[in-house]
């Protein structure tokens, strides 16, 4: 019981001093990214009905949710993913909407996943959702916003990795796998087994075409000449053909907004979240295994809330790209406007006053009352230990 006075519970920590700076400003330089291409705030609960993440609309697996009941016996959630919700909400409130409909949000998901690897079960994600435009030009724009969130926030090097939740699905289709081959083969895609995948084609009696098809699962990268070459492939294969000239489609537009060099192709790409129809992507960078950034499109999620409209988004992992930043050794620059203005007792009216004074010309200021026994030095240390680069002493006047 002491220990658990002073400790949090697995998989959760706190924030403080330095790295708690560091991540409100990573916050604030990512959400003014999204507002600068026209994003709106949304805040939705952080607990919902059980049904909003239910197995039909194929978000998180039940048994990594975690559950509990209100008052009247309903099973409510702590959110594992905000996308659901904000299909939820965008079904409610614009319902009759026919135009485009552009939301962001930031906030803390929870999934009671095992922990592994230091992976946390709550961890902020700030994103954004697209709704009601089923075009290329918006995934394009999505991706772009992707690009730009990653550049503010200081990251160099990092690649976002396209691929195209119908490429796999039409192989599966025109293979004809089964239900338990279909999982094997998404359990090998999301281990990166390339030789496992390759051992299972090899067992499928198919066309030369569709098995060529299936190598491009194993590549970590797909450039143009093999996607055109994919495109004569899938001739006959309607949902594979389309896939694949989305994607072409989806580069030239990169081109655009000139962030190509940041996106790759890899039609090996899988998600565990089933909602996914079209583009789905996931962004890296050094100093982390997991995804920093995920996303893609899911023009029927919206459906299963009585919305009848296409979608697409993304979720900046907000802890994930903080530790990729430390690990590099990026730090964000923190505008440093914080006094410390030290009094003794019988002054407090006069430092009170000009704390005042400070804080309404937009300064930050700390008071803190002077104690016996303690020297200026150890104030000027504390001030040092707590970075605050200001120091000012009310002292009598000569």
């Amino acid at each position: 019981m002491t220990d658990q006075m002073l400790h949090t519970p697995d998989g959760v920590r706190d924030i403080y001093n330095g790295e708690c700076r560091q991540k409100l400003l990573l916050q604030d330089r990512l959400h003014e990214v999204l507002a600068q291409y026209g994003y709106r705030d949304i805040q939705t609960p952080t607990f919902e009905f059980f049904n909003i993440f239910g197995k039909e609309i194929g978000t998180t697996p039940s048994k990594d949710l975690y559950k509990f009941f209100d008052k009247d016996g309903n099973t409510l959630v702590l959110r594992p993913d905000f996308t659901p919700s904000i299909a939820r909400s965008a079904a409610k409130y614009y319902t009759e909407e026919d135009m485009p409909v552009k939301l962001c949000y930031m906030g803390n998901t929870f999934i009671n996943s095992s922990s592994y690897q230091g992976r946390l079960k709550e961890t902020t994600q700030c994103g954004a959702e697209l709704i009601g435009d089923n075009s290329v030009d918006a995934d394009a724009e999505i991706l772009a916003m992707v690009v730009d969130s990653m550049l503010a926030s200081g990251l160099k090097e990092f690649q976002i990795s396209v691929g195209h939740a119908q490429f796999f699905q039409g192989l599966v289709e025109a293979a004809g796998l089964n239900e338990e081959a279909e999982q094997e083969l998404r359990e090998l895609l999301s281990n990166k087994n390339y030789f496992g995948v390759e051992e299972l084609v090899e067992g499928i009696t198919m066309e030369e075409p569709l098995k060529k098809l299936f190598a491009l699962l194993g590549s970590f990268e797909t450039d143009i000449d093999e996607l055109a070459e994919a495109k004569s492939l899938a001739e006959n294969y309607p949902k594979i053909l389309s896939a694949i000239t989305d994607l072409e489609k989806l580069g030239t537009f990169l081109r655009m907004y000139g962030i190509e060099k940041y996106v790759s192709f890899e039609l090996g790409i899988i998600n565990d979240y089933h909602y996914y129809t079209g583009i789905i992507f996931a962004g890296y960078t050094f100093g982390t295994g997991e995804p920093i950034v995920k996303g893609g499109r899911y023009d029927k999620l919206l459906t299963s809330f009585g919305k009848d409209a296409p979608a697409i988004g993304f979720a900046i992992v907000v802890d994930q790209l903080l530790n990729a930043l430390s690990r590099q050794k990026i730090n964000l620059p923190v505008r440093e406007n914080h006094t410390l203005i030290l009094y003794p007792e019988h002054l407090m009216e006069k430092a009170v006053q000009k704390a005042q004074r400070l804080r309404k010309q937009g300064g930050h200021v700390s008071l803190v009352l002077m104690k016996e026994g303690k020297s200026k030095d150890d104030y000027l240390n504390y001030a040092m230990k707590n970075h605050i680069s200001k120091v000012e002493f009310i002292e009598e006047e000569a």
